[in-house]
């Protein structure tokens, strides 16, 4: 039974789909993770802990483990883990769809703006800034990005410590309060830069695929009908199939296929139509319709030969030379879509009512919420998760998402209000 690698950061809430993938694949699976599980001790040769922040230290771990459990591949779920799953790689000198040198540059947005424009992919105007950045370095930064203009870390997602400034009052206190945010969470001193970039208007849509062979394999494109123009960027609802004409899934398509690695990125018009890569990469979170079985499957060599083709079937389109997936559920219905459930607050999550209720609305198809109660959570652009997900099927777009948004509003999230020094409200039952 061939052994793949999953390297799962302990709060990624990706485990579940990549474990059952496994599993309905034949796979035998090693977690290795930046904490140990409870029953470690009686999962010999199953589990390994590793510090996620640190892949060549990890590298020689996974080594060191590999010598006595050998592993056909490694797979990085999410963004936190990829850089380590290709260093672990490279160091196995497992089979790898994804360079070390070529992750880095997806998890550095500097690098990243530079490899696309190099390779002719229209880009915003954008400027690396210090956190420690002056008033002058601010002022240099918008002459060259203009304004508006966007302010976020090189190397975090999900929106986290993105920010639109409207002018240049507001794009001070945007620099200062991302880099308070980078101060707070980076616990070794090493303070990230951030960037500064022209703000693009626009219809923003994600794609989600593989490459295989050179090759882009388009899964999907997700249509995200709430418009994100700032101050913020929380990401609310994603429907597929989408609604865009083929002409502009076309451009989509185009400007995908010359990045060149498994990707999940976003993409807005820029004035003459052309798709700038203007808010980040790996945005799509939680829909539920990237396959683990074909990122397991798929992926390494060893692993695709020795599970005897049991891969996801595909089409090629014949004018895009891409996949598409006709997914239906048992009923024939085509199409997913999901609510991405923000945090309004700061605080004590107290509990989250209505969820059977919103499961009762025709289309919706599960709510699944991720922050257990009694847990704080924090709001964008400091906060770094969902409180959870609606998923809905149905006929059409506009009748499914409706049903979300009828779905959303039945839940009643209570968040109780954290006073200064730290200490709780007493519940009031």
């Amino acid at each position: 039974m061939p052994r793949v690698m999953l390297i799962l950061p302990t709060e990624t809430y990706r485990a579940t789909g990549f474990l059952h993938a496994a599993e309905e694949l034949g796979l035998q699976v090693v977690v290795a993770s930046n904490e140990a599980p409870t029953l470690a001790a009686l999962m010999e040769g199953r589990v390994l802990t590793l510090d996620l922040r640190h892949p060549a230290e990890s590298a020689e771990r996974a080594a060191d483990f590999a010598s006595r459990w050998p592993v056909d591949a490694v797979v990085g779920v999410d963004e936190a883990s990829v850089l380590t799953a290709a260093t672990i790689a490279e160091r196995l000198r497992a089979p790898s769809r994804n360079p070390v040198q070529s992750v880095a540059a997806t998890r550095d947005k500097r690098l990243l703006r530079q490899r696309l424009t190099e390779n002719g992919l229209p880009q915003p105007r954008f400027v690396a800034l210090d956190a420690g950045a002056g008033a002058s370095d601010i002022d240099s930064a918008i002459a060259v990005a203009g304004l508006p203009c966007v302010i976020k870390p090189v190397d975090l997602a999900a929106s986290r410590g993105v920010i639109r400034a409207d002018d240049r009052s507001a794009a001070g206190a945007a620099v200062a309060r991302v880099a308070s945010l980078l101060r707070e969470i980076c616990a070794d001193g090493s303070v990230s830069p951030m960037l500064v970039e022209s703000y693009v208007d626009g219809v923003e849509v994600a794609l989600e695929g593989l490459v295989h062979q050179g090759v882009l394999e388009v899964i999907a494109i997700f249509d995200k009908p709430d418009p994100l123009a700032g101050p913020f960027f929380e990401e609310t609802i994603y429907v597929t199939p989408s609604r865009l004409d083929d002409a502009a899934q076309d451009a989509v398509h185009q400007r995908g296929a010359r990045r060149g690695h498994r990707t999940r990125t976003a993409a807005r018009p820029g004035p003459r139509g052309d798709p700038h890569r203007g808010v980040g990469s790996n945005c799509h979170r939680g829909s539920g319709t990237f396959d683990r079985r074909a990122v397991l499957a798929d992926h390494p060599r060893r692993v695709r030969r020795r599970t005897r083709g049991n891969t996801v079937a595909g089409e090629r389109h014949p004018s895009r030379g891409v996949w598409t997936r006709e997914r239906r559920d048992a009923h024939g219905r085509q199409g997913l879509r999901v609510f991405m459930l923000p945090i309004p607050a700061a605080g004590i999550l107290r509990g989250i009512g209505g969820a059977n209720r919103a499961e009762s609305i025709p289309g919706i198809t599960g709510v699944t919420l991720s922050i257990p109660v009694g847990q704080p959570v924090v709001p964008l652009p400091e906060g770094d998760r969902y409180l959870g997900f609606i998923f809905a099927r149905g006929d059409t777009p506009e009748a499914v998402e409706a049903a979300l948004r009828e779905a959303q509003a039945l839940l009643d999230v209570d968040i109780r209000e954290v006073p200064p020094g730290g200490i709780e409200p007493p519940s009031t039952g």
